[in-house]
Parts: structure tokens; sequence; C-alpha cells
């Protein structure tokens, strides 16, 4: 199985570095131009299925992606949903670590996100047994999922752009898009 891991398009939050996390927020402009590029980059290979967060910038840039590709979106998953970040979602990381210092209060641990990551991707590929899925979700999301099945950091994609994983639930290895993290800045 070939699955794409593909973060949704532009936020007004993610133009402004805000932290969104589990923020209901819509794309802006450039997030809808952004989806309808995705799909474009898409459409060049056979896909069976498209499924999506449960949130509304995933779920729309699915419905592009879906459209373009002349399929129906199969499913929307909150187990897909971006890291919580508790109550610094809404401030820059900045504005956070100043209010909160590093522990932020109701923020989803990234260990946490992580093992979310691997049991919803793992479960919903198991669930869509096809040759291609996409995968629309959020950017912190797919670089834990990503960090799990290399072994090292990575860096979150930017928005609208995938990382592509081929295998089976519990043997996935990356195939493309993969950013490794500068481990000395």
């Amino acid at each position: 199985m070939e699955i794409a891991l593909v973060r949704h398009g532009q936020t007004d939050y993610n133009f402004t570095e805000r932290l969104q996390g589990t923020t209901d927020n819509p794309l802006n402009e450039a997030g809808i131009a952004q989806a309808h590029e995705a799909a474009r980059l898409l459409a060049d290979e056979p896909w069976d299925a498209v499924v999506s967060s449960a949130l509304q910038r995933s779920t729309v840039t699915a419905d592009v992606i879906a459209a373009a590709l002349d399929l129906e979106v199969a499913g929307r998953y909150a187990s897909l949903n971006e890291r919580a970040y508790g109550e610094a979602e809404g401030l820059t990381k900045d504005e956070a670590v100043a209010r909160f210092g590093t522990d932020w209060p109701g923020q989803e641990s990234f260990e946490d996100l992580q093992r979310r990551a691997v049991a919803a991707i793992d479960e919903i590929a198991a669930s869509h047994p096809v040759g291609a899925l996409v995968i629309v979700g959020h950017g912190t999301f797919i670089r834990s999922f990503t960090d799990h099945v290399v072994g090292f950091p990575t860096i979150k994609p930017d928005n609208a752009k995938s990382v592509r994983f081929d295998g089976l639930p519990g043997r996935w290895r990356v195939t493309q898009g993969l950013v490794r993290k500068d481990l000395h800045s």
C-alpha cells in the first residue's frame, strides 16, 4: 500500500505563525489555492481513496483533492487531528513561552501525539485496504508519524505538501518528501 500524508492548505494562523492545534480554523485564500495545487500534483498518479482529519482546514483540502481525483472522501477521523496545544492555541510560540514557560496547560505531549498518530495511520490503512491512499492531516501530526517511521527527527511538511510512505500497518517506509531536521540548529 502507498500512502500520501498531505498537510492541509494555509490558514490565517499558519500565516501569522500562531499555534493552531485543535482550533478549527478555515483555509485562507492562499490555502485554497494550495489545496488545488496539491490536487493537481496528486492527479498525475492513481489514488484509490482520500480521507482526512475532522478539522475543517483538512476536510476542505481533502474535498478539493478528492474532486480532482474523481473520488468521494471516504472518511473524516478525529484521530488524525492536530496536536492539542491547550491554552497556548492562538498564541505565537514566543507568546506561549512568555506566558507559560515550556509547559503549556492542556498541551498533548509529543509522545502521546506520536502514539496516536501511529495507531491512527495503521487503523485507517487497515480499514481502507486499497493500493494508494491519500490522508489529509496536519504538520506536527505528520512529523510525529514520520519521526516514528524513520527513527530520527524530521520537520513538518509545508502547507499542502506531502510525505509518501509504502508498506503495511506497522511496517512503513518513507519513499518521498522526507526532510531531516538539522540537529545543529
